[in-house]
């Protein structure tokens, strides 16, 4: 494998704030708590509380979610650490999308578990667990329910509402068997759906499919996955859901925030509502809003008086269920975390927290991007080098790639820009002399020299296009290159599925990653085989 690496301010396709983070843009500097550096978390675990109760029910609760698990050693391990006062954790999270869904939840996981590692070195006299953390309660289930799998777009057809962790998985087999049709009979394919059918095909819940599924890629390493959806650890979340209930103190600070971002340059994120909390009832969860004195549940017959929604609350909490508002609190609470690995638009819905953490008093985490990777398989490899197209030139406008290509190519000179300037000499001195017998005409030649540019601009595309025409082999192949590593035009992290990968590499494909991906390192890393 060949490996490279990039700078984030020299990829296109990330967004502007993405980069500023990364970069360290001061103008986001008040935004967020630590510097993303390795000596930098000596005073994050400083300034981590963690009391031992908490470590108590959280160890206690991943026993009870690793009762049926063929968990590793290392998994194992790691859980009962979690007793011990100098154990920490990083964390990732991500909605339990179909498969694994885009590779980049692939890429967080690696750059956490690495992260961790590397953790355990610089500082020996602590301990650090990586852990997954799943986004079961979310029951936006369009954004989880599809993959694309070498090209095609598999979608998992339900309408049982709800948070997507709770759904059955009954629905799942027509999706299963177009996935393991897709996969084909290799040894790494077969290996693969085989466990997509235990653990999918035979699962109660969509949740309990996620977790074994993650369990067998990541668990070798110690991964932990936490599934926050129960009463214990919601249960220490009372007094902050009451007080959203009964003060909603998040959505003027939260406010203020993203107007202090847009004011920086940035925009916002997340939306804030009046009370930050939905209540989950059967294949349902709806938000919470007060009406008056009451409290009701939208989409429902429910409601509440203040008196019996904090008597639920007490005696039920796992029917609360916080938004993309209160979840970093939430996960901050029953965790001692110390950092944040996510994705651009995870990192910037971050800084729009810090104000509201400081509120609860409830320590910052560092945050941290994720690594970014395009993975070149062989066969595109060997086209590039058939098309002399270095890698850097990858991340071009397809347009303007296929334009310079021809521009290096043919024998013919294709640029009009000579004649543009000649064009332009030749309207100044026009010029001059119009204004000379009436500025009035100034307007008119300048007019007339805008229409001219066009036309020779256009004759330089018509040059370009018969150059093409006469290219089209080559021109096929790069558009074959840009569709299998940019799909749609876009990043191939965000696109393609793993099992597209773990299917031709197998275990390789892990191990390559974890050997070249580093978090801090604060590059995107290309992979090319």
């Amino acid at each position: 494998m060949n490996i490279t690496t990039f700078d984030f301010k020299d990829i296109p396709q990330f967004s502007d704030t993405d980069k500023a983070y990364t970069l360290g843009d001061k103008n986001l500097r008040p935004f967020y708590k630590y510097d993303v550096t390795l000596e930098v978390f000596e005073d994050v675990i400083k300034n981590k509380k963690f009391e031992a109760e908490q470590r108590n029910v959280l160890v206690k609760e991943l026993e009870m979610q690793y009762e049926d698990v063929e968990a590793s050693e290392a998994t194992l391990q790691n859980i009962q650490r979690l007793k011990a006062a100098n154990c920490y954790t990083v964390v990732t999270a991500h909605q339990p999308n179909l498969f694994t869904g885009p590779l980049y939840s692939i890429y967080k996981i690696i750059s956490t578990i690495n992260l961790a590692e590397k953790l355990a070195k610089k500082y020996p006299k602590q301990q650090f667990v990586p852990i997954f953390w799943t986004g079961g309660e979310d029951h936006d289930f369009e954004e989880v329910n599809h993959l694309n799998l070498f090209g095609n777009r598999l979608i998992w057809e339900d309408e049982q509402g709800g948070p997507v962790g709770k759904y059955s998985v009954d629905s799942l087999r027509t999706v299963l068997d177009q996935t393991k049709e897709i996969l084909g009979d290799g040894a790494y394919a077969k290996e693969v759906a085989d466990k997509l059918e235990a653990f999918y095909g035979n699962a109660t819940q969509y949740s309990e499919a996620v977790k074994h599924f993650l369990n067998w890629i990541f668990g070798a390493y110690g991964l932990v996955i936490v599934n926050a959806n129960t009463a214990g650890f919601k249960r220490q979340m009372i007094p902050l859901f009451k007080d959203e209930l009964l003060h909603q103190p998040s959505k003027p600070i939260i406010e203020q925030t993203i107007q202090d971002l847009e004011a920086a340059g940035y925009q916002q994120q997340a939306y804030a509502r009046e009370i930050n909390l939905f209540y989950l009832s059967p294949n349902k969860r709806s938000r919470i809003v007060k009406q008056g004195d009451s409290y009701e549940v939208l989409d429902t017959d429910i409601r509440f008086s203040e008196a019996e929604i904090l008597k639920t609350l007490k005696e039920h909490p796992e029917n609360f269920s916080p938004n993309v508002v209160l979840r970093p609190l939430f996960q901050e609470s029953i965790l001692p975390n110390l950092a944040y690995i996510g994705g651009g638009g995870e990192i910037a819905y971050w800084l729009e927290r810090k104000t509201q953490f400081e509120h609860y008093q409830v320590p910052f985490p560092m945050l941290i991007r994720r690594c970014s990777v395009l993975w070149i398989p062989k066969g595109m490899t060997k086209l590039m080098s058939k098309l002399n197209i270095q890698v850097e030139q990858l991340f071009e406008d397809t347009h303007h790639l296929l334009k310079q290509y021809v521009l290096d190519h043919t024998e013919e000179e294709l640029s009009l820009q000579e004649e543009l300037e000649s064009l332009n000499k030749v309207f100044e001195c026009i010029l001059t002399k119009a204004k000379r017998v009436d500025p009035a005409l100034e307007p008119g030649v300048l007019g007339q020299q805008v229409q001219m540019q066009k036309a020779v601009e256009n004759l330089e595309q018509r040059l370009i296009r018969a150059e093409k025409k006469k290219n089209e082999t080559s021109m096929q192949r790069i558009q074959k290159l840009k569709d299998n590593l940019f799909p749609k035009n876009g990043l191939q992290e965000r696109y393609d599925n793993f099992l597209a990968f773990y299917s031709r590499y197998g275990r390789t494909f892990l191990d390559t990653l974890k050997a070249n991906l580093d978090v801090l390192d604060k590059k995107f890393v290309v992979i090319e085989d």
